[in-house]
């Protein structure tokens, strides 16, 4: 748990501050505010992304994904290290607006160990080491690419996919199922703290409401101090802040169990 407390405790930019910039200074550095991708220091460096090896995890990919608009993208397929024990799923996982995947290994490797599913990581272009500016459409682009690889990968095609969220990943997610909803092979929708578009970040509609055929698990920290908890049913948090609710006791128990009920068991 402390190892996981000291990669999560990325720096997070509260939104709510940038109303107080002039409109000169919004306009021209409104990408670097939304998306902190040098945060923290050394991010977007070989030294500043950890690999899964550094964190007991051996059986891994370290992949480079092509987007259609050609930028390329660095993301982690980590495998199951029980064999015995390998489902047939694979958590696609989209992280926050600051820090890169390296930073999250920790909770990929508690998902894992504990459910027995694939978890593939996916660097947004300009995060880490993918390359790119990152927005919100080239994000969605990066998005679509990951969850199409994941289909075609010869590990994880056939799979069943659960879409896991954290803060503005989880926007990522709630678009990219809404789009795949169809497809039959998304089982369920994790969101932890999240907006519930990408736009909420320079505020537009919601997506959410649009997702009828995927089973959503929300856990929402009581205390998070920048995203207020949804107006929908949620497993709480109690002492959850927006950068901490992860270390919170039932945190993973939450989301194995809705992995297992909506994925695993089904």
């Amino acid at each position: 748990m402390a190892t996981i407390m000291s990669y999560l405790r990325i720096p997070f930019l509260a939104f709510s501050g940038l109303t107080t910039l002039a409109s000169g200074l919004l306009y021209f550095k409104q990408n670097e505010l939304i998306y902190p991708r040098y945060l923290p220091a050394g991010a977007r460096t070989e030294e500043g992304v950890p690999r899964p090896n550094q964190f007991g995890i051996s059986d891994y990919e370290d992949i480079r994904l092509i987007t259609p608009d050609g930028e390329s993208l660095s993301a982690f397929l980590i495998k199951p290290a029980n064999k015995g024990l390998a489902k047939n799923v694979t958590v696609l996982m989209f992280h926050g607006n600051a820090g890169n995947i390296g930073h999250r290994v920790p909770i990929a490797k508690v998902i894992e160990e504990n459910s027995g599913c694939n978890v593939f990581m996916l660097e947004y272009r300009g995060y880490g080491l993918s390359s790119g500016t990152p927005d919100e459409a080239g994000i969605m682009i990066d998005a679509q690419t990951a969850i199409d690889y994941v289909r075609q990968h010869n590990v994880t095609k056939g799979n069943k996919i659960v879409v896991y969220g954290q803060s503005l990943g989880g926007a990522v997610a709630v678009q990219l199922v809404a789009k795949n909803q169809e497809a039959g092979d998304v089982k369920g929708l994790i969101l932890e703290n999240t907006f519930t578009s990408m736009r909420k970040l320079i505020p537009s509609e919601d997506v959410l409401p649009q997702i009828r055929k995927v089973p959503i698990l929300l856990l929402s920290g009581l205390k998070d101090e920048i995203i207020p908890s949804p107006d929908v049913t949620w497993r709480e948090l109690p002492n959850g802040t927006h950068n901490e609710s992860v270390v919170e006791p039932d945190y993973f128990n939450y989301i194995i169990d809705f992995i297992n009920k909506k994925a695993i068991e089904r």
